[in-house]
């Protein structure tokens, strides 16, 4: 097990989401679109990331978590 940290950035909304999906968000600390929170890397952590890949992102080491842009590339 790894004893880094996990940068994690939410980039879809939880709206429309099941309830589950919207209390992990929570648990995380995520709660808008863009969010980023640094989380000890453990199997709790990746587990609750792993419940909802669809809305989360891990921020790779050294990447900026910045704005994603739209298919229109704005």
């Amino acid at each position: 097990m790894s004893t880094g940290r996990l940068r994690i950035q939410q980039v879809r909304s939880g709206i429309g989401a099941p309830r589950k999906h919207k209390k992990i968000l929570q648990a995380l600390g995520l709660g808008r679109i863009d969010r980023v929170v640094e989380l000890p890397d453990n199997g709790a952590v990746r587990g609750m990331v792993a419940k909802i890949p669809h809305l989360v992102r891990i921020v790779p080491p050294g990447e900026a978590a910045g704005r994603r842009t739209g298919r229109s590339g704005r």
